[in-house]
């Protein structure tokens, strides 16, 4: 039996901890999905704020963590899932970035659209020191789908 279920942030990010290629367990969450086959996570999706200091975190929720052991479908039932959980809580959007090297088939095949590419490189704080080291700098690939009729 194939299903999306429930998950709190500590099983999400022992899931990322335990499988994701080159990120870490996120700080905090909105919510967190898991896809479950025959009563065994394979796959976990974790949507928080927006990480772009303007996007509007009322009306964006953003895709901070997908990760699978390779299950077929797990990837595209996660973001579909989410999709739809973020509908119902009332936003207007949700997005992702992905690493360029990355296809990003599983948003197309969940309806989700290629936006644009970011510039890359590392984040400043203001005193100028270096955000994190852990992650990927290069450009990343943005996809969105809209949830709502109303423009976000």
């Amino acid at each position: 039996m194939k299903k999306v279920v429930p998950l709190i942030l500590k099983q999400a990010n022992e899931f990322v901890l335990l499988n994701h290629r080159h990120h870490k367990p996120v700080q905090g969450h909105r919510f967190s999905l898991g896809y479950q086959v025959s009563g065994k996570i394979v796959g976990v999706i974790i949507c928080g704020r927006p990480v772009a200091r303007k996007t509007n975190f009322y009306s964006c929720l953003e895709v901070t963590r997908l990760c699978t052991d390779g299950s077929k479908n797990a990837c595209s039932k996660l973001y579909s899932a989410a999709a739809r959980v973020a509908k119902e809580m009332g936003f207007i959007k949700i997005q992702t970035f992905i690493l360029e090297s990355e296809s990003g088939i599983s948003l197309k095949a969940s309806g989700w659209n290629f936006v644009g590419y970011s510039a890359g490189g590392q984040w400043k704080h203001t005193d100028d020191n270096t955000r994190r080291k852990d992650q990927p700098t290069c450009r990343k690939i943005k996809y969105e789908k809209n949830l709502n009729e109303e423009k976000p």
